[in-house]
């Protein structure tokens, strides 16, 4: 493992070496966001434990009441966009993409949208419901549209393009 460790770190200095001033300045930003995001996940599990376990605890915890069932599975989702989110700025970090892919903007998206249907009242007018959906279709459809791009992309073979 530690050897591991030494050819990531050794990887990273050598790719250092030959970035421009403006590549230096994304990865220095990339980390510096991807610590605080890690700060705003870890205190946002911390707030999370505490209210399930006051809700497990103080409360009888009924996960069918439709108002507790909002607030917890909509603090998880919650997490879980933002840990998403910081895979994404990490992959940045890590050189693995030059900037946040857009692909990756959408699926995120995606997840917000779907955290929104979790945490919908019952009494939600239609309208709203209308217009989620539409976001949600419109998404999704383009998402679609880029991984058929680079599906058939990827699938072409360096003779074959002009």
């Amino acid at each position: 493992m530690t050897q591991d460790r030494r050819s990531v770190f050794q990887v990273f200095r050598d790719q250092w070496v030959i970035m421009s001033f403006y590549e230096r300045f994304e990865q220095v930003i990339a980390l510096i966001l991807s610590a605080v995001i890690a700060v705003i996940v870890l205190v946002s599990l911390m707030q999370l434990i505490s209210v399930v376990f006051t809700l497990l605890i103080v409360d009888a915890f009924n996960p069918l009441d439709h108002k507790v069932f909002q607030s917890v599975f909509g603090m998880i989702m919650t997490l879980l966009i933002a840990m998403e989110f910081k895979h994404s700025i990490v992959r940045v970090a890590l050189r693995r993409d030059s900037i946040i892919q857009v692909k990756t903007v959408i699926l995120i998206a995606l997840i917000a949208l779907a955290r929104k249907f979790v945490i919908l009242d019952p009494e939600v007018s239609p309208g709203k419901i209308a217009a989620l959906a539409g976001a949600t279709l419109a998404l999704g459809a383009t998402y679609w549209l880029l991984r058929e791009r680079d599906d058939r992309a990827a699938g072409e073979s360096p003779n074959e393009q002009s």
